[in-house]
């Protein structure tokens, strides 16, 4: 099964989304910013993603540059950063058989289907 987490107001997510059910994907969608990931959740994506928790933060959000950003950051607190802030989680990020993407480009999203 392959999961996203979405927002539907994101055109690169929306974009995803097609990709997904153009190639007749049986897809879960979550969307993250009604429901956030746990804190092990999340930790679990980025492992996926293979990539440094500052890696999936969206650094030009208002949020971000008000108050986080230039200060020295454990990976353990950026994660609960974007637990307390979900708008800050880079979209989307598609999940299949333990490997994952973030769709930007969509086309990306190609590459673990």
């Amino acid at each position: 099964m392959t999961t996203i987490y979405h927002n539907p107001r994101c055109r690169k997510s929306r974009e995803t989304l097609a990709i997904l059910e153009e190639r007749k994907e049986e897809f879960t969608i979550i969307k993250y910013l009604e429901t956030p990931p746990t804190e092990e959740e999340l930790t679990e994506i980025i492992k996926l993603l293979g990539i440094p928790p500052l890696e999936l933060v969206r650094k030009n959000e208002t949020i971000w540059k008000d108050n986080f950003k230039g200060k020295e950051l454990s990976d353990l607190e950026l994660v609960k950063i974007m637990i307390e802030n979900p708008k800050l989680i880079e979209r989307p990020i598609v999940i299949k058989n333990n490997k994952a993407v973030i769709g930007r480009p969509p086309q990306k999203v190609i590459d673990i289907l």
